[in-house]
């Protein structure tokens, strides 16, 4: 198999509220296991405990995330005033 080569540049990447981004989806990941909380009865008789555990875990990442994003933008802002 030959090795694809790409024929023009690659775009710049998109910047844009990054922070805010991140932060708004861990809170959605949060809002729907504590949406979903209630119902543990029916989602384990159903075997959909997953779902629960699955916004958890997006949650937990999204606080991942959101550490990673703003030391990203802490430095950038840094790097920006050394130039």
């Amino acid at each position: 198999m030959a090795k694809w080569t790409p024929t023009h540049e690659a775009p710049e990447p998109l910047e844009g509220p990054v922070v805010a981004t991140i932060t708004g989806g861990t809170v959605v990941w949060f809002v729907l296991f504590l949406v979903q909380l209630p119902f543990y009865g029916w989602f384990d008789d159903h075997g959909h405990t997953w779902w629960l555990w699955t916004c958890l875990a997006g949650g937990g990442l999204g606080l991942i995330g959101i550490w990673y994003v703003r030391k990203r933008d802490a430095a950038i802002k840094r790097a920006e005033r050394a130039a």
